[in-house]
């Protein structure tokens, strides 16, 4: 998946020569934190969030003792190194830079003009696309040496239950290098039965495996 699939584009944009207040006035209007700064061409020139906001004001809560502070130039406050992204990114990639540089919001741009916008809330909400759990389902986890065909030994296993896959995630083993953590959702509201199959098939089920269960 790519960063044109899930960005928004009508994004509400200012310019650095307005104020504190512009954007307070922005952010409420339209609910969001973070407003792109722009120049007359959509070049982009800074980032304001409410964070950065609540730094540079400290009276805002006060301000009709302080009205000077609303009236600060955008451009003075305005975050001006700012992470951004291409459309043709992976959503993956930029999740990691999200995590890496602690952002709350990437800036998209393409022949050297915003385009679009990507937030924390859209890539969260892209990875319950992606792991299925917005959906009915079982959460089937197992423990596999890392070793080539072991993924396709389990499908088989649950192919033959007609049980249909929803998502699949791989994750290392933290204690052992040798293996790996696959995470299965499956469209099915009781798993018992595949669960017997595939430990009878030989494979290690670690969830649902809790003590007193019988599966």
């Amino acid at each position: 998946m790519i960063i044109e699939e899930i960005m928004k584009t009508d994004v509400a944009v200012l310019l650095p020569t307005n104020t504190i207040a512009d954007a307070i006035r922005l952010m409420d209007t339209r609910k969001i934190r973070h407003i792109p700064i722009v120049d007359q061409n959509r070049h982009l020139q800074g980032l304001i969030t409410v964070a950065k906001i609540r730094e540079a004001t400290p009276s805002i809560f006060h301000a009709n003792e302080h009205p000077e502070d609303l009236k600060q130039p955008l451009e003075t406050i305005m975050e001006k190194n700012v992470i951004t992204g291409h459309p043709l990114d992976f959503v993956e990639e930029a999740a990691g830079l999200f995590y890496e540089h602690k952002i709350s919001c990437m800036p998209i741009i393409n022949d050297q003009k915003l385009i679009g916008i990507v937030t924390e809330t859209d890539l969260l909400r892209t990875m319950v696309e992606l792991t299925g759990v917005h959906q009915p389902g079982s959460q089937i986890e197992i423990k596999v040496p890392n070793l080539t065909g072991v993924l396709s030994d389990i499908t088989a296993v649950i192919k033959k239950r007609n049980a249909n896959i929803l998502s699949v995630l791989v994750y290392p083993d933290k204690k052992d290098d040798r293996y790996k953590i696959l995470a299965f959702r499956v469209q099915t509201m009781n798993p018992t039965a595949l669960i017997q199959d595939l430990k009878q098939a030989g494979h290690q089920v670690l969830w649902p495996n809790l003590p007193g269960m019988s599966i």
